[in-house]
C-alpha cells in the first residue's frame, strides 16, 4: 500500500527545528530527536504523552515548542498535525471518548446508538435512480471485481460471497498477494465488466490508484463510500453512499455492511432466476452444510410413519 512521506507531513516543525537544532539545550535536542524519528506518533500525543515518550518534564516539553518558536505546545501541536488531520480525527475522538466516565453497557448502547443514526443516515441518502442503476450494473456485467483494503477487504470478500449466486463471475482482492497482482487481473477487464471500489475513511490508497488505472480504460466503475468528497466518488460511474461514523474507531463497518447487504438483496430481487439460483446453490453446497443426525433420525422415523412399508412389498 502506498505510504506518505510523514517526514513531509510536519507542516514547518521540521523547518524550524533544523534552524534552531543547534542552539537547543540538551533536553530540547532529545526532544526534538524524537520528533523527527516519530513525526506521525508525536502528531497523535497530547503534551503528557510527549514527555513521557521523550523522558523530559511538562515544562519541558512546552518550553520545547516554545524554542521552535510556537507559542506554546498546543500551536506546536497542530502545525505538526498539518496534512495528518484526517487520520488523526479517529485517534483524538477515542482519546476524548476514553477520559469520559461510562459503564461498559453505557459504551455497547451509544455504540449501537451511533449505527442506528448513521443507517438512518444513510437510508435517507439514497437516490432511487442511483440504486437502480447499481442493481442493473451488477447483474449486467460479465466479470465483477470488489476492491477493498484493510476492513473495506473483509467487506469486499463479503459482497462476493453474497452477490455469487446471482452473477456470473464474481471475485475479491480478499487474501489476493497485493494490489499488483490484482492490478495485472484488471488489466484485462473492458466495458463489459465492472469494478466495485470500497472505501471509507481514512481511505486506501491502492483503490484510488487501481480505480483511477480502471477509469482510463473506461472499465465500469461502482463505488461504496461515505460522501461525495471522497476519492472514489470523483472516479465511479455510480456511487453509493453509507455513513459510518464512529467515536471509537475510524468506521462503522457495521453501516457498510448494511448497504452492502441491502444491494445485494436489490440484485437478488431483480435477477432473473433468483430462488432458483439460492436452490441451486445450496443444493450444491450442502455436502459441506453441517445436519444434525438426530434431526435427520427424526424425520425418518416420521416418514415411516406416515407410509408405512406394505407387508407384501419385496
Amino acid at each position: 500500500m502506498n505510504r506518505p512521506d510523514t517526514q513531509a507531513l510536519g507542516g514547518t516543525v521540521n523547518a524550524r527545528i533544523g534552524k534552531v537544532y543547534m542552539n537547543l539545550s540538551k533536553a530540547h535536542k532529545k526532544a526534538a530527536d524524537y520528533v523527527l524519528s516519530n513525526v506521525f506518533r508525536s502528531a497523535t500525543m497530547s503534551i503528557d504523552e510527549l514527555a513521557n515518550a521523550v523522558g523530559i518534564s511538562v515544562a519541558t516539553a512546552n518550553r520545547f515548542a516554545r524554542a521552535l518558536g510556537f507559542e506554546g505546545y498546543p500551536q506546536f501541536r497542530a502545525e505538526l498535525v498539518s496534512g495528518f488531520e484526517a487520520m488523526l480525527v479517529p485517534i483524538d475522538n477515542l482519546r476524548n471518548e476514553v477520559q469520559r466516565p461510562a459503564t461498559p453497557a453505557e459504551i455497547i448502547a451509544g455504540t449501537l446508538n451511533e449505527d442506528i443514526a448513521n443507517l438512518e443516515a444513510t437510508r435517507r441518502g439514497l437516490d432511487p435512480a442511483l440504486c437502480e442503476q447499481a442493481a442493473r450494473l451488477i447483474l449486467n456485467a460479465e466479470r465483477i471485481y470488489i476492491i477493498g483494503y484493510g476492513a473495506s477487504g473483509f467487506l469486499a470478500g463479503l459482497m462476493a460471497h453474497n452477490l455469487d449466486p446471482y452473477c456470473k463471475t464474481v471475485q475479491s482482492a480478499m487474501g489476493t498477494a497485493g494490489p499488483s497482482t490484482v492490478a495485472r487481473q484488471l488489466f484485462k477487464f473492458t466495458e463489459k465488466d465492472l469494478v466495485i471500489g470500497i472505501s471509507f475513511p481514512r481511505y486506501a490508497a491502492d483503490v484510488v490508484t487501481i480505480l483511477t488505472q480502471l477509469k482510463e480504460k473506461r472499465v465500469p466503475i461502482l463505488a461504496l463510500t461515505d460522501a461525495p468528497s471522497s476519492p472514489l466518488a470523483a472516479l465511479a460511474d455510480i456511487t453509493l453512499f453509507a455513513q459510518t461514523r464512529r467515536q471509537f474507531s475510524p468506521n462503522s463497518e457495521g453501516a457498510a455492511l448494511c448497504l452492502i447487504e441491502a444491494i445485494c438483496s436489490a440484485v437478488a430481487h431483480q435477477s432473473a432466476a433468483p430462488v432458483h439460483a439460492a436452490s441451486e446453490m445450496t443444493k450444491f453446497v450442502l455436502p459441506w452444510l453441517y445436519q444434525d443426525p438426530s434431526h435427520q433420525a427424526g424425520r425418518r422415523a416420521e416418514e415411516e410413519a406416515a407410509f408405512p412399508e406394505h407387508p407384501y412389498s419385496a
